[in-house]
């Protein structure tokens, strides 16, 4: 097996480095709290300095939505290896799947505690603007190829990434606000089987 080129190493350490900071934060959130741990923590945790971690994020906050950003970029490349019969709405629901498997989302629902954690982020500002930097670009692009569009020229490709997160983040704040725990991967096919007819009125 060939050996992987200094640039591709250094790429793979510095995605490994940002996952673990994320990691790190999310652990140190259910531990303590979101109010309870600061940048110089989650750099001790991962092993890091803080200099390094802010080479990385400017905050606490862009750690833990970097988590959002790698799972839309996986998905973007499970998109790209579905079959190229696929329905679109299908194949982006299985895209999807995986990751938030991989993530351990339908596995063990959070604990009070830590949903209580959860809703809190999601509702602060800063947790707000550092999920507007992320991007969409890497889904916009696989949906462009699947569907022989232009990324930059046609609307569809941006339009068809701009309703799956919207469809992604409806599901997952259900997710934190149910119980029993949802089955995930059944209610985002379902969602996006909805999506395919063209999001008929609510069952009855």
């Amino acid at each position: 097996m060939p050996e992987e080129a200094p640039s591709g190493l250094r790429e793979r350490k510095k995605l490994d480095t940002r996952k673990a900071l994320s990691d790190a934060a999310l652990e140190l959130m259910f531990e303590r709290g979101l109010d309870n741990f600061v940048r110089e923590d989650v750099a001790a945790r991962a092993g890091v300095s803080l200099r390094t971690f802010s080479n990385y994020f400017a905050s606490k906050y862009d750690a833990l939505a970097y988590r959002v950003n790698h799972r839309i970029r996986r998905s973007a490349a499970l998109l790209r290896t579905r079959p190229a019969d696929e329905p679109m709405w299908t194949a982006i629901a299985e895209a999807l799947i995986e990751p938030l498997r991989e993530d351990g989302v339908p596995f063990g629902r959070p604990t009070d505690e830590q949903i209580h954690e959860i809703r809190k982020l999601n509702a602060t500002p800063e947790m707000q603007v550092a999920l507007a930097r992320n991007t969409v670009d890497d889904l916009v692009e696989a949906i462009a190829e699947r569907t022989g569009t232009d990324p930059e020229a046609d609307l569809y490709p941006r339009l068809v990434a701009n309703v799956t997160i919207g469809a992604l983040n409806a599901v997952l704040n259900r997710y934190v606000r149910t119980d029993p725990a949802l089955a995930m991967s059944r209610v985002l096919r379902e969602v996006f089987d909805d999506l395919s007819k063209g999001l008929p009125p609510p069952r009855a």
